[in-house]
């Protein structure tokens, strides 16, 4: 990388699982926006031909008048060439391909457990990190080989259990987990003061949060905006608006598969006394079954919903449509800032900036002094210069904590059953997820982790088949 005029330039950043059609897009318009990073992204993905697509794209980016950000996009065949000399690592994959994931969230279905989203906890979570964690020891080990002083920024799920395996494999290994759902409830936060206080365009980086816990279910223990504690405004908005919820002003979410009403959040406020700080249908699948999740009726009276499969077939259809159109030069990519923190925090690492972001890492500094120091956590961070100072974010409350542990437990199962193919751990895991836990008999739990491994077995090492 070179340094000049407050600007860095030959940044050199391989990309993972380049052929996306959706968070590349994303990754590539941010950087578009931004005069003071340029460089070389090389694209690698099992997909060569998507990879080869987001070349076109990008570089077609690059060429307009109306970008800043001027980058060159290079597909590379083998991770290698993609790797050697990397400054920054970028890994978007998805671990298998759709059916994997039908039978990951629709499977359990049968035994009367439904997931929203089916790629963190529960069965579905469980699965398919089984499949996820070998490809994350190859890309360790990888990085390990061609790249060892690269920063590795992970955005696949399941997030925690990705980023466990990355400092298993390679303890040395300068990674963390980039997730926007804590970004989703501050802006959550920045709508109810606006609608209760009659304030204009809060920046909702302005909404200052303690956050602790882990990737897809964390929590604040603290939020202000210019001095004002939310925790009472909070309190307010939940007990005059419980029943409809918080419908963002361009969301409803009976028109959406993604968007809720935050009935879950205002639900977990009341009964624990802090704020959950993902979306509602991540949040319900870390508790008990029998609660948000009970069946699809329940799903429906708190007002959020199950994102089927077949729906994100549907849309896969869509984004390679589009593909083809961006590639063709019939579309373009919209100029459109897209809220993520991704090139912040490597305009941060770069030395342009200081940056305090949440961060999934090992709890290695006792962030959270309540969990183990083998955990994945996630905290705020600070990012500065070739540099990530976590945060001591203080204890876990023991109401929360005990919702918390049984997935910190889990964690440390499944990697253990990915790594050695031991059914055994799966079924153990299985029994140990509260969304499984109470539903079925022992029997029908172990049949159904058999019945979804099998249909699995395509992306699973030889092991599995003893």
């Amino acid at each position: 990388m070179k340094y000049a005029d407050n600007k860095m330039s030959d940044v050199q950043i391989a990309y993972i699982g380049g052929g996306s059609r959706g968070w590349a897009w994303t990754f590539m318009t941010d950087l578009s926006m931004d005069d003071s990073l340029s460089g070389t992204i090389r694209l690698y993905d099992i997909d060569e031909e998507a990879a080869k697509h987001n070349e076109i794209i990008g570089n077609h980016l690059t060429s307009r008048p109306d970008t800043k950000g001027k980058w060159e996009y290079k597909t590379t065949k083998t991770i290698e060439e993609a790797l050697t000399g990397a400054d920054f690592v970028v890994i978007s994959i998805l671990p298998g391909t759709f059916d994997e994931m039908e039978s990951d969230v629709h499977l359990p279905e049968r035994l009367g457990i439904y997931q929203s989203v089916g790629d963190t906890a529960g069965p579905g979570g469980i699965v398919r990190a089984l499949r996820t964690i070998p490809m994350f020891v190859d890309i360790a080990n990888a990085v390990k080989k061609y790249s060892p002083d690269a920063w590795v920024i992970n955005y696949t799920n399941p997030m925690t259990l990705c980023v466990k395996t990355l400092y298993h494999t390679f303890p040395e290994i300068k990674a963390f987990g980039c997730c926007h759902e804590v970004f989703g409830t501050q802006k959550v936060l920045k709508g109810i003061c606006e609608e209760t206080m009659g304030l204009k365009d809060v920046d909702r980086r302005d909404i200052h949060v303690n956050v602790l816990g882990i990737n897809h279910f964390t929590w604040f223990d603290q939020a202000s905006y210019k001095g004002i504690d939310l925790f009472p405004v909070y309190r307010d908005y939940i007990d005059k608006h419980f029943e409809e919820g918080y419908n963002e002003p361009d969301k409803n979410w009976a028109n959406s598969t993604f968007a809720c009403a935050h009935r879950v959040k205002f639900d977990l406020f009341r009964r624990y006394g802090m704020i959950a700080a993902a979306g509602d249908r991540h949040l319900a699948e870390f508790m008990p079954g029998d609660e948000y999740l009970k069946d699809p009726e329940t799903v429906t009276s708190w007002k959020f919903g199950l994102t089927t499969v077949a729906w994100r077939k549907e849309d896969l259809k869509n984004r390679l449509a589009k593909s083809a159109r961006l590639v063709s030069g019939e579309e373009e990519i919209e100029l459109k800032p897209s809220g993520e923190e991704g090139i912040l925090l490597i305009k941060a690492l770069c030395g342009l900036d200081r940056v305090v972001s949440n961060v999934n890492i090992p709890n290695t500094y006792l962030q959270i002094p309540n969990l183990p120091s083998t955990a994945v956590v996630e905290t705020n961070a600070v990012f500065s210069r070739d540099s990530i100072k976590p945060l001591i974010a203080g204890n876990i409350p023991e109401n929360v904590l005990a919702l918390i542990t049984p997935h910190v437990e889990n964690h440390e199962t499944v990697l253990q059953a990915a790594l050695t193919c031991d059914r055994e751990l799966v079924y153990k895991a299985f029994l140990n997820d509260p969304l499984v836990k109470g539903r079925a008999s022992e029997a029908d739990v172990k049949k159904l982790a058999d019945d979804m491994i099998d249909n699995t077995k395509k992306y699973l090492p030889e092991g599995w088949n003893k």
